[in-house]
């Protein structure tokens, strides 16, 4: 019960902070003197911190005001993409406050080489901010599939990866890094388009959203299916391959070994293409700060889209319609409130977002459709690495007693 207790102060505090014990006792239900006590335990272990008086509007003392404390545990982030790897630090709250992303050509890598780079990431953030935040667990966003299995990565076609070993190989590379503590953090690998749905969910203009359609789009594309405040992950866990859904039967060969799908007509390369000379990628370089805010492939898309070059206004045009052909599938099948467009397309929504109203108009007749709800992510590419981070602040913020007692 106390734990259940501990939990539901916590949680009244990161609704709606900062709040005073007797408005949490007044919300949770709880006696002022319970409240009490759980306070002083949860600012013993480092997650509630005390602002000074809480203006109240009534007459007498005025309560201390809590607030989730912006030092101490912290989630510590990593994302695997085809073409960069990234690390980041996010305190209670969710707020990123150390983010590092680097250029990498992970495509066909050994991911023990692929994940040497990333212990060394993780170490150079985890070091940048201490000692004020200290990681209390590890989430990990990789392009392909995750299954049961912890820590396996079943198959990520875009890295050329097969029953890889994640967070083994990721722990054996962070001791040999030089950081045994950061090795023997709880870790969790998730697919980054799931990843980049729960920080919509959590963190984004859609926040407490009950349903909608999350896609994820960079070098592949995925979804997440958000039903009913959680994520949808399937029989297997392999729910949300957008990707991989046939848009014409007889296209293209795919590399997951089917035919015609999305990827080969909106995924990277095959935009690309369709854009002409001129598209080839620059390096990302390093960013401390904002993820992709170095030069890259999407960047150069939309700055030529911008400058009204047919070639990559038709590329994108092709692309935002084979995405509505794919989306208006699961629009029929799910009934999402929303879709909403996110990953490294939220910065070619502009261009896009025509072709898929498009197509969900033509496509979705058996219900009613709106334009406004199909939408662009304002968290971008930065979702599937917040989402990793902030799974672990969230877990301590739903279960503090499991935290208090490691």
């Amino acid at each position: 019960m106390r734990r259940q207790n501990l939990a539901l102060v916590l949680q009244e505090v990161a609704a709606g902070a900062p709040l005073s014990r007797a408005e949490v006792a007044a919300a949770s239900g709880l006696t002022r003197a319970a409240v009490s006590s759980l306070v002083e335990e949860l600012i013993g272990a480092g997650l509630l911190a005390e602002l000074g008086p809480a203006p109240s509007g009534r007459v007498g003392r005025p309560g201390t005001a809590l607030t989730l404390n912006p030092q101490g545990p912290a989630g510590l982030g990593a994302e695997i993409g085809v073409e960069h790897l990234a690390a980041c630090v996010v305190d209670l709250r969710g707020e990123a406050r150390v983010w590092t992303r680097i250029a990498a050509d992970n495509r066909g890598r050994p991911a023990a080489e692929v994940l040497a780079d990333l212990a060394a990431l993780l170490r150079t953030v985890a070091a940048e901010a201490a000692p004020a935040l200290r990681p209390a667990g590890l989430g990990i966003a990789v392009p392909g599939l995750v299954g049961a299995e912890p820590g396996l990565v079943r198959r990520a076609a875009n890295l050329g990866w097969s029953d890889v070993p994640v967070i083994a190989l990721l722990r054996s590379e962070l001791r040999l890094a030089g950081a045994p503590d950061l090795a023997a953090l709880p870790a969790e690998v998730d697919n980054e388009a799931n990843l980049g749905g729960l920080a919509e969910l959590w963190l984004g203009d859609h926040a407490g959203t009950g349903d909608f359609v999350h896609i994820s789009a960079e070098a592949g594309i995925g979804a997440a299916l958000i039903v009913a405040g959680r994520l949808f992950r399937g029989a297997r866990g392999f729910a949300g391959e957008l990707g991989h859904v046939p848009v014409e039967p007889d296209g293209p060969p795919c590399a997951c070994g089917s035919r015609g799908c999305l990827e080969q007509y909106a995924g990277e390369r095959a935009v690309l293409r369709a854009a002409g000379p001129g598209s080839a990628r620059a390096d990302t370089g390093h960013s401390s700060g904002e993820a992709g805010s170095g030069r890259d492939w999407i960047a150069l898309l939309a700055d030529r889209a911008a400058d009204g070059d047919p070639a990559v206004l038709a590329a994108l045009d092709r692309a935002g319609t084979a995405l509505g052909t794919a989306v208006a599938g699961a629009v029929n099948l799910i009934d999402p409130a929303s879709v909403i467009l996110g990953g490294g397309y939220a910065e070619l929504g502009e261009w896009l977002l025509p072709g898929m109203r498009r197509e969900l108009t033509a496509r979705v007749t058996v219900r009613p459709w709106s334009d406004d709800w199909l939408a662009v992510s304002v968290l971008g590419r930065r979702g599937p690495l917040l989402g990793a981070a902030a799974g672990v602040v969230r877990a301590i913020v739903e279960d503090p007693g499991r935290f208090a007692a490691q």
